[in-house]
């Protein structure tokens, strides 16, 4: 990959990771989508690329949500622990099936599986806004809340289905009220990626020879990528944190919907696979 094509590709693939990390679109599936339509692969390290994507969103979190953070280590420690507990499923998830996964949606038939997650989460989010809709009192978040948005989240390790908008839908079906669901959504995503960094990471390091096809072209994209996912992810964050209130998701839905049918007809005209 020459240098400019890297920076072009990391631009886009940056921002578009910031943007659909947090809103309910799933990011993993846009960036599975968009590394087929470009056809490069970062040194053959497309997954090293997008988890470090993942860390720049997570810098956006950080922000965003310091105080939430800081909260976590003042007695009684109660957020922190469940934190830790919902983050076990898809710590296990991804430990025991991560790489079948990503050989199922990079194989033949990756488009197809990525399509019909994408509509798996639009029929998910148009009934959490029907719930929500309905409910008149909500409760604050518990544990029960908690395991449950946790349990979701490893289903959500299946691109396509959306991180963000599984476990605040999960959230909201328990009855727990929709902004503390979704901050705790938001600080879910800290061990999560946070693990898979340092696992992967661990990967890169140890074979040499996957750090030299990168190539001083790859890590300078990584590098924009990171500060586009950075960016883009801070103003996803303050954006979702205020329409979570009204619950409206059925535009996030249609768009999904939509974008299911693109994946298919694409797949169809044989331009990706």
């Amino acid at each position: 990959m020459d240098f400019w094509t890297a920076i072009w590709q990391s631009i886009v693939l940056g921002t578009v990771q910031g943007l659909t990390e947090f809103l309910p679109v799933s990011s993993s599936g846009h960036l599975s989508l968009l590394h087929k339509l470009f056809g490069e692969d970062f040194g053959g390290n497309s997954l090293f690329f997008d988890i470090m994507l993942h860390v720049g969103t997570l810098l956006a979190v950080v922000i965003v949500l310091r105080k939430e953070i800081f909260a976590l280590f003042r007695k009684p420690y109660q957020t922190l622990l469940m934190l830790i507990v919902a983050t076990v499923p898809a710590g296990v998830v991804g430990l025991l099936f991560s790489d079948r996964i990503d050989a199922a949606f990079s194989g033949e038939n990756g488009v197809l599986w990525l399509a019909v997650c994408f509509a798996f989460t639009a029929i998910l989010l148009l009934a959490c806004e029907e719930v929500s809709s309905r409910r008149k009192t909500t409760r604050p978040l518990g544990w029960g809340s908690a395991m449950t948005m946790g349990v979701i989240q490893a289903i959500a390790l299946f691109p396509g289905i959306s991180r963000s908008g599984s476990t605040i839908s999960a959230g909201v079906f328990s009855g727990a009220d929709r902004k503390e669901v979704a901050r705790f959504s938001f600080l879910l995503s800290i061990p999560v990626i946070l693990g898979s960094a340092l696992v992967n990471g661990i990967d890169v390091v140890k074979t040499p020879e996957a750090v030299t096809q990168i190539g001083a072209a790859g890590f300078t994209g990584i590098a924009v990528g990171m500060v586009c996912a950075a960016v883009s992810g801070f103003f996803a964050i303050k954006f979702m944190l205020r329409i979570v209130e009204r619950a409206n998701y059925k535009w996030f839905s249609l768009y999904l919907l939509a974008l299911s049918l693109v994946s298919l007809s694409l797949c169809a005209a044989g331009v990706i696979s």
